[in-house]
């Protein structure tokens, strides 16, 4: 009996270094566990590893929910990353998505980043991010006005407001998450 697990041990060996695997540092944990537990495995490791960007982003949203009325600048990156915009400027911060917003002329002219965003000025932002068309009024002139009236006209902007009130950080959400819902429906 002896015999026969050394004679299997040395055929287990030997097929594992005669495998394509014979140069993988995991090869003889992967045989020991099991293909299923391996991959397993390495998903939980990517999983760790790209865990941090995703708990920065989270708390990036905490923020903005707690926020009373959100800057340029704050705005800016969330519809950016939103609208998936995030790898077209250099940067990954608040100021480079300012930064591109303004040299776009998705912004109002004299938006600055540290300024309360109005509502007006959020509209022409995220019409203009997710490139939603616009009326005759907005394709003419394309300014916050008719970009905030194109909101309220597809019932993205809901109930009463004022386009020249700030803009909280849990109403910036809820219209990006309004805008994103009608692209993934049509």
């Amino acid at each position: 009996m002896k015999r026969s697990m050394k004679e299997a041990h040395r055929n287990r060996t030997t097929s594992l270094l005669s495998s394509p695997l014979r140069l993988c540092a995991f090869a003889p944990l992967r045989e020991e566990l099991g293909v299923k537990f391996f991959f397993n495995l390495l998903a939980f490791i990517f999983f760790l590893l790209a865990f941090p960007a995703f708990a920065q982003t989270a708390a990036e949203i905490e923020k903005l929910l707690e926020t009373e009325a959100v800057s340029y600048e704050r705005a800016a990156w969330l519809v950016l990353e939103a609208a998936d915009l995030s790898g077209s400027f250099e940067g990954s911060g608040h100021d480079a998505a300012f930064n591109y917003a303004v040299k776009q002329g998705w912004l109002p002219k004299n938006a600055a980043p540290d300024d309360k965003i109005k509502l007006a000025g959020l509209s022409l932002l995220i019409t203009r991010a997710f490139e939603i068309k616009g009326g005759i009024f907005y394709s003419l002139f394309k300014n916050p006005h008719y970009a905030y009236r194109e909101l309220v006209y597809q019932d993205i902007i809901q109930g009463r407001s004022d386009p020249q009130m700030d803009v909280s950080g849990d109403m910036l959400l809820f219209l990006v998450s309004r805008v994103l819902a009608r692209a993934e429906e049509k």
